[in-house]
């Protein structure tokens, strides 16, 4: 151990003990990056929701260590031999939290809830294979009964999709498609994910919430497969800032940091030589938007340069250091039977040309601009670097703005920024999780981008029933989205990290989805 790893550790101990001493240790303590911006499985957008949300709610299906969609509320389905009907048989134990039946009809009005317009569910779109589930979405129709899902009795659930969708399972386990208790929030309204109020299907139940502190979760005596449950309590602790994330581990008050940006930077060469840290690549990017809608990034041509001034391997060498590689494309490699494209490389040769092309030569004339990212000592650091790249290679001057989480993601939604960190995590192995959230309006677009070339290209990938055609129309897409258009910017993929001492916790393993379930996770 360095001395300054020692110096921070006695730092944090003298700091953080007192605390920690006035209220009752829980089974598992875990720093799961940013405050949550809420707990409801129909708005949330964000990995450190996903994570306690799939604790509290559970699908038709649930991931398990391994990252892969298994039997969760529905025991087992079949599949129609045209691939669009799907008839998910629940389990006859099935429970709500408090007690009462959970059946076929809850899942019937919570996805009509998630795709009624007035819910404002960014997500929806994951529901938009099943038949007539966009045109509800959209208002093209009103009567929900022609949307495909409905309960045939209390245990059994019909759903038809408009073409087969190769991982529709995998969305049965995303945290979009959970049920909730409608009844419930039609009574509370946005206090019902409150504690005392909240009413899960899930491993785990809220207990307390304590905003900037933690989040308790207790283990649900209802829950249909509770034996398999091994941890009483958790504690889900909101940090952000990663050196004080590594204070509450490095000091014992934290069991396992979960986020992948909690490791601090300056420290990775020596964690990296640790047992206790576990990294491994997922289907995850860190990338730019660019806001399409307004001042100098309506120009395709500006967004190109911009895009071409950045020097990925610069990046991943000298601030994020722990293995990932540089992004040409949008969609990770992983996935197995998909080749991304080759995106476009640093060129500020370029990049320049493109600058004079489009009315600023060497900058000149160019307006402010602000580069929107969340806190963290990681986004801090390489929005530093990009500032300094622009300037270097275009001559321009970009404002750095730093918002808490909350703020950032109400930010991107409102197009309130000019270009903006991003992040994505895939929901399913497949690239269309990656590329259909640009669609005309949708609700991860968040670029303001349009393109019914793009358009079309998803929607006929959705229609192709060959994979290697359905994937060729898709490369095609991510060839549009990123090499011409350019209203992102891929960075780096994603290595997911986790500090836990291996001697001490189980169930932890690297997946291509980094989904890590709470329920699964033991002490030894």
């Amino acid at each position: 151990m360095t001395l300054r790893l020692g110096r921070w550790i006695c730092m944090a101990i003298l700091a953080l003990a007192g605390c920690e001493g006035q209220r009752e240790r829980a089974d598992l303590v875990f720093v799961n990056g940013a405050e949550p911006e809420t707990l409801d499985p129909a708005i949330i957008t964000g990995q450190p929701e996903g994570r306690v949300v799939n604790a509290l709610f559970e699908g038709l299906c649930a991931y398990n260590e391994d990252g892969q969609a298994v039997p969760g509320v529905a025991e087992l389905w079949e599949i129609s031999p045209d691939g669009k009907t799907y008839t998910f048989h629940l389990r006859p134990d099935a429970k709500w939290s408090d007690g009462s039946a959970l059946t076929a009809r809850d899942f019937v009005a919570s996805w009509k809830r998630t795709l009624t317009p007035e819910t404002g569910s960014q997500y929806n779109y994951q529901l938009f294979p099943i038949k007539n589930a966009q045109a509800f979405a959209e208002g093209k129709i009103t009567d929900f009964a022609q949307v495909g899902v409905r309960a045939a009795d209390d245990r059994t659930l019909v759903v038809e999709l408009e073409n087969p969708t190769p991982y529709f399972i995998q969305l049965c386990a995303f945290s979009t498609l959970h049920p909730v208790p409608v009844k419930l929030i039609e009574l509370l309204g946005d206090d019902w994910v409150k504690p005392g109020n909240l009413i899960g299907n899930g491993a785990y139940t809220l207990e307390d919430w304590r905003i900037n502190d933690r989040i308790r979760l207790k283990k649900n005596p209802h829950y249909w497969d509770r034996d398999a449950v091994k941890l009483e309590t958790i504690d889900v602790l909101p940090i952000s800032d990663a050196n004080v994330a590594f204070n509450f581990y490095a000091s014992g008050l934290a069991d396992l940091l979960m986020d992948k940006g909690l490791a601090p930077p300056a420290l990775l060469d020596d964690l990296k030589k640790r047992k206790d840290f576990h990294a491994a690549p997922f289907l995850g990017i860190y990338f730019l938007r660019y806001n399409c809608e307004r001042g100098p990034f309506r120009d395709e041509r500006v967004r190109r340069a911009f895009s071409l001034a950045v020097d990925k391997k610069r990046i991943v060498e000298k601030i994020t250091r722990a293995g990932e590689l540089p992004a040409p494309g949008f969609v990770p490699p992983g996935i197995p039977g998909y080749e991304g494209t080759d995106g476009a490389p640093f060129d500020p040769e370029e990049a320049a040309r493109l600058m004079t092309e489009a009315g600023y030569p060497g900058g000149k004339g160019f307006p402010n601009a602000r580069y929107l990212y969340s806190k963290s000592e990681l986004n801090e650091a390489i929005a530093v670097e990009l500032q300094s790249m622009w300037r270097e290679v275009l001559g321009v001057n970009v404002n750095l703005e730093r918002q808490e989480w909350k703020v950032y993601l109400n930010s991107l939604s409102l197009l309130d920024y000019d270009i903006a960190r991003s992040s994505w995590v895939g929901d399913y192995p497949d690239p269309n999780t990656f590329l259909d959230m640009f669609l005309t309006g949708g609700g991860n677009n968040r670029t303001g981008w349009s393109s019914s070339d793009y358009d079309n290209l998803i929607a006929e990938a959705t229609r192709e029933l060959d994979p290697a055609r359905r994937f060729e129309i898709l490369r095609r897409a991510e060839d549009l989205l990123v090499q011409k258009a350019m209203p992102v910017c891929p960075i780096y993929y994603y290595v997911g990290i986790q500090l836990y001492d291996p001697a001490k916790l189980g169930g932890l393993k690297a997946n291509v989805l980094d989904e890590h379930p709470l329920r699964r996770i033991f002490r030894k």
